[in-house]
């Protein structure tokens, strides 16, 4: 197409980064792997350059989050893993955990909660049959 990206590829930037995946009229459209020069990999869904719709970001540290993404960031459903083996599954918006969630700890106690803006703001009591 007159040297736009489209249909299925792989591009290398100059700085080392590089996708392997879905182009559509120049743009990162559909299903790919995006690796970033420093060490970052998302795995997914992609609309105009955007991560948008299902999947898996992780960092060379070693977290890991799984879940939905619209406009480039964490947003609906999906679990953050950390190296430590902690843990949340819940709700984010505009990338920071917002709503019900599950907290798990590292030694795997968990506990269920309510987050605002990527900040905890409750503990949720369990009751005695939830034990």
């Amino acid at each position: 197409m007159h040297g736009k990206k489209d249909g299925t590829g792989r591009f290398t930037w100059a700085d080392g980064s590089t996708y392997q995946g879905a182009f559509q009229d120049n743009n990162i459209q559909g299903f790919g792997t995006y690796n970033w020069a420093d060490g970052r990999k998302f795995e997914g869904d992609w609309i105009n350059n955007k991560m948008e719709g299902k999947g898996v970001f992780r960092w060379p540290d070693g977290r890991r989050y799984e879940g939905e993404y619209v406009d480039d960031k964490k947003e609906g459903h999906g679990t953050f893993f950390w190296p430590d083996g902690r843990k949340y599954e819940g709700g984010w918006k505009n990338g920071k955990q917002h709503g019900q969630g599950k907290y798990t700890s590292a030694n795997g106690k968990e506990k269920e909660g309510e987050w605002s803006d990527g900040k905890r703001v409750a503990w949720h009591q369990r009751t005695a049959d939830q034990q």
